[in-house]
């Protein structure tokens, strides 16, 4: 994968809207497990490409300045052969002083050619430079997207916990209702008052036998009362 591609993607995903993406999907948790995972495969491509492309930059950097090195160094070398060359023109010997000008201007187009050298890599460099910090910009909103997505994922993962417990606490609830001992209780309940009502009624008509007997015991003694009282007159009369 291409540097370009990877900063395209890279810029891509940072702006993504997470909250957008997780309204949009029928499954959040899945949704938050394959973009942490995608992330997660993208910094590392990231974080390559952004190696590479350093490395890249730093070779043109030391081209760069080998270049004007190199062009200092030329233009010295000319410096020298020109002075040596206005030397010997001025000892006459011109052959001598030929020579030493076509050294001069041959270290001159060495120092040409390393100035267009040095030249032509600055704008490589600034370009470069630019995509190393547009690379490292986005991977640091990637990471910090990651973040967010991770935490997501565990606010989801805690409140789809949280959300089991309470249907399962529902269940049992409903469960209970359906088997609720309570209905036995009463009904066995009733069944003891009604046995306990049974059981005064039937003291009740007990008494009430006792009492009637009684009163008939009473009813005999008067009989017996009025019989003697009857007999004592008879024989004072």
């Amino acid at each position: 994968m291409t540097k370009q591609t990877v900063l395209g993607r890279v810029a891509q995903l940072a702006k993504a809207n997470i909250n957008a993406l997780i309204d949009q999907a029928e499954d959040p948790q899945k949704m938050l497990d394959q973009l942490i995972r995608d992330y997660t495969n993208n910094i590392r491509e990231a974080e390559e490409a952004v190696a590479t492309t350093i490395g890249n930059l730093r070779l043109l950097e030391q081209d760069h300045e080998e270049d004007v090195k190199a062009a200092t160094e030329w233009g010295s070398k000319a410096l020298a052969a020109s002075k040596r060359a206005d030397q010997l023109q001025a000892d006459g010997k011109a052959a001598e002083a030929d020579r030493f000008n076509r050294l001069a201007k041959t270290a001159l187009e060495r120092q040409l050619r390393s100035e267009r050298e040095a030249q032509d890599t600055e704008p490589l460099i600034g370009t470069q430079s630019d995509i190393v910090e547009k690379l490292k910009s986005g991977l640091g909103q990637m990471k910090t997207k990651l973040g967010e997505l991770q935490s997501k994922r565990d606010q989801l993962v805690a409140r789809s916990k949280t959300a089991a417990a309470q249907n399962q606490m529902m269940d049992a609830a409903r469960s209970i209702d359906v088997l609720d001992p309570t209905g036995d209780l009463s009904r066995f309940e009733e069944k003891i008052r009604r046995e306990e009502a049974r059981a005064l009624g039937r003291q009740e008509l007990a008494a009430s036998s006792l009492d009637a007997q009684f009163e008939q015991l009473d009813a005999l003694g008067d009989t017996a009362e009025v019989e003697a009282r009857l007999a004592a007159l008879k024989e004072t009369a």
